[in-house]
């Protein structure tokens, strides 16, 4: 297992680090809310520390994940930051909102820390063997964890080109695959039209897909010949099937494999082809 503790613990207020020496191999999420003790989410409950947090700590923890980087900046104004390490930071507060959309979080209220973390040889025994696989699970449930080693193990022999909007999957330190590229900071669609058409990979993999754009992209790559990985928000494939924005990807019929991550972190395969 591997994890960026030390970058996890650079973005924390200085109080705060020495108290979590003892939970470094199983801490799931840090969750700071103003005015309130820190919870700690482990697999199987919370602990709280005593300190409450202050709005200082609240701009500590976003000033030294974000850099101060126009980049990172910019992907709060979608409710998150990916810090140092690829640890992903949810924000919440009062939000700044534009002709309807979110533009930003004029004061911050709450983070959610969610601690990434590397399993090298977790998809060991996973068998991908149609041209394009979606793996299914709620939040939380390791979907970004598995795509990493997943496309790992295939770019031991074939060439796969990772679109890393987030710079979540292959953070700095995390170990990538021989024949792998990686794509950084790139919106999805249009990072897998950019690595299809100059990288020629025989696969493409990219992380959350949440948009009809995203969609279409995927579809896109397919029709080129590639083969593809992603992921997607689903419990399930009945929740697959409720959720429209999916349904480009249900009437395409893509995706002939589908792997299908459970809460305990167990999974299961589903397979479409003869």
């Amino acid at each position: 297992m591997i994890c960026a503790w030390k970058e996890l613990l650079s973005i924390l207020p200085q109080r705060l680090r020495g108290q979590l020496a003892a939970w470094e191999d199983s801490l799931l999420e840090l969750r700071l809310r103003l005015n309130r003790p820190v919870e700690l989410v482990l697999s199987r409950e919370s602990r709280w520390l005593p300190e409450t947090v202050t709005q200082e700590d609240l701009s500590f923890c976003l000033n030294a994940a974000s850099r101060y980087s126009p980049w990172s900046a910019a992907t709060i104004s979608q409710g998150y930051l990916t810090a140092p390490g690829g640890h992903r930071i949810g924000i919440c507060g009062e939000a700044v909102v534009k002709d309807g959309t979110l533009a930003g979080i004029r004061t911050v209220h709450s983070l959610c820390i969610r601690v990434a973390r590397d399993f090298p040889g977790l998809a060991k025994n996973i068998l991908f063997r149609g041209q394009a696989m979606l793996i299914l699970g709620a939040p939380g449930w390791g979907k970004t964890t598995i795509l990493r080693d997943l496309t790992r193990k295939l770019a031991e022999s074939s060439t796969v080109a990772v679109v890393d909007e987030r710079q979540e999957l292959f953070p700095p330190g995390f170990p990538t695959g021989k024949k792998m590229d990686i794509l950084y900071g790139c919106p999805k669609p249009q990072g897998i039209e950019t690595v299809l058409r100059t990288m020629g990979p025989d696969c493409i993999a990219a992380d959350e897909i949440t948009a009809p754009e995203d969609c279409q992209a995927l579809i896109q790559a397919w029709g080129c010949g590639v083969r593809l990985i992603a992921t997607a928000h689903a419990a399930g494939m009945n929740d697959f099937r409720r959720r429209c924005v999916y349904a480009p990807l249900r009437e395409s019929h893509i995706f002939d494999t589908f792997l299908i991550l459970h809460r305990d972190k167990s999974y299961h395969m589903e397979e479409l082809y003869p």
